[in-house]
């Protein structure tokens, strides 16, 4: 079973939180939820979720993939955190997936991990970013080998179903969407 890393800070797109959690649960992937701090996140719109546990305690384990919930200032905190960046080159580093949405593409822009690299954000992020080496495409969703981004809310849950497909397949991918009567 793969295992999905989702950190969660204050300011969160909820949408997006919410979809890329309940998603990949459906599609039977171990997901962990971790705060950046305390048990509890505010959204941006008010929506406060309880996290599984806090990020100091997820780092102890290993994941198949580290997904960024966009949103503002949520995508801001995770870029601020030393321990979110470290994360991320430790996943890139071993061949493994990330996945950012809306806002949060930013952060793997920050990280270096979009050089050489086709992504999409919500618009105003990593398009006004001047990154020579990242080609923006405003697609609703972007896969370019082990990253995946997304365009915002509206494309929450394209975004998780390309997840979905990258983990564990195809197959997987259309039993979900099936399910959802898209």
């Amino acid at each position: 079973m793969s295992k999905v890393l989702v950190p969660l800070a204050d300011g969160l797109e909820e949408i997006e939180a919410i979809t890329i959690i309940d998603l990949l649960r459906r599609a039977e992937i171990d997901v962990v939820t971790a705060s950046l701090t305390g048990d509890t996140v505010k959204g941006s719109h008010g929506i406060v979720i309880t996290a599984d546990t806090t990020l100091d305690v997820a780092l102890n384990s290993d994941y198949d993939m580290v997904v960024l919930p966009g949103g503002m200032p949520g995508a801001e905190h995770l870029d601020q955190d030393k321990r979110v960046h470290a994360l991320l080159h430790k996943m890139a580093d071993s061949g493994k997936f990330t996945g950012a949405i809306c806002a949060a593409p930013k952060v793997l822009a920050n990280a270096g991990l979009l050089n050489g690299k086709k992504a999409t954000s919500y618009p105003g992020f990593v398009d006004k970013m001047n990154l020579p080496g990242v080609t923006y495409t405003g697609a609703p969703v972007q896969c370019d080998g082990k990253i995946i981004t997304g365009r915002g809310p509206g494309a929450a849950m394209d975004f998780t179903l390309s997840l979905i497909e990258a983990l564990d397949g195809k197959e997987k991918r259309n039993s979900v969407e099936k399910a959802l009567m898209r």
